[in-house]
């Protein structure tokens, strides 16, 4: 499941530490506030035994925003895409935004101007190409990886064989780096997250592909990072 919730800033910019760092805070709110026993045990103990949670979102993304180097700019057409592969976490999403009026990200406010559920039809299985709206995070032994490190399609692997296996679905086959943006760094509660833009592809079951979507591709996917577009 994925919902978009189509929102509006009360500021002009988000301060850098903003723009991923809250996502997290968010994200355990709003399920504590449909449900706070459910919001712990995910929290406390993560899903199927697994530490895992399988829980996507993005930072805020603005259209039309003015653009001023070196500044996060907002615009009155924004939005925070939020998902779950997981239908228990889908509902407590869903029943918590359509109540809300606002979110509060960070040092601003968010308006709440509508709230939609993106209904696509189901994937098939087998070949497949992914595009990520938000960096991708993939770290080794030594720190975060970037797309043309060695050591990050074997990362990327084994985080996708990690979620296929909560899930208890078959794990992609053939992963490949298509395309890589360039690298970013955000402060996330005053640590660096390191990551790029990617398109990849992979031969996959068509149900794994639908989690994906609602999930994310890499690590810290909570905070806002490795969105599918």
């Amino acid at each position: 499941m994925r919902v978009r919730v189509d929102v509006e800033a009360d500021v002009r910019s988000l301060s850098w530490s903003d723009v991923h760092g809250p996502a997290r805070g968010v994200v355990y709110g709003l399920l504590s506030s449909h449900d706070a026993d459910l919001a712990r045990r995910l929290h406390d103990e993560g899903w199927n035994g697994q530490s895992l949670k399988p829980l996507g979102m993005t930072s805020p993304q603005f259209r039309g925003a003015r653009r001023v180097k070196g500044v996060y700019t907002t615009s009155a057409d924004g939005s925070v895409w939020f998902g779950s592969p997981a239908p228990e976490l889908a509902a407590a999403l869903v029943s918590s935004l359509s109540k809300r009026t606002e979110i509060r990200w960070g040092a601003a406010r968010l308006r709440v101007r509508g709230v939609a559920l993106d209904v696509t039809t189901p994937s098939p299985s087998g070949p497949v190409e992914l595009a990520t709206l938000t960096p991708v995070i993939v770290k080794g032994e030594n720190g975060y990886l970037l797309p043309e490190d060695e050591l990050y399609l074997d990362r990327l692997r084994h985080n996708l064989a990690h979620k296929a296996s909560v899930l208890g679905l078959p794990a992609p086959t053939g992963v490949r780096v298509l395309e890589a943006g360039p690298r970013r760094k955000f402060t996330v509660r005053g640590a660096p997250r390191i990551g790029a833009l990617v398109r990849v592809s992979m031969d996959a079951d068509g149900r794994f592909v639908d989690a994906l979507r609602s999930w994310g591709l890499g690590l810290d996917t909570m905070q806002g990072f490795g969105w599918i577009k």
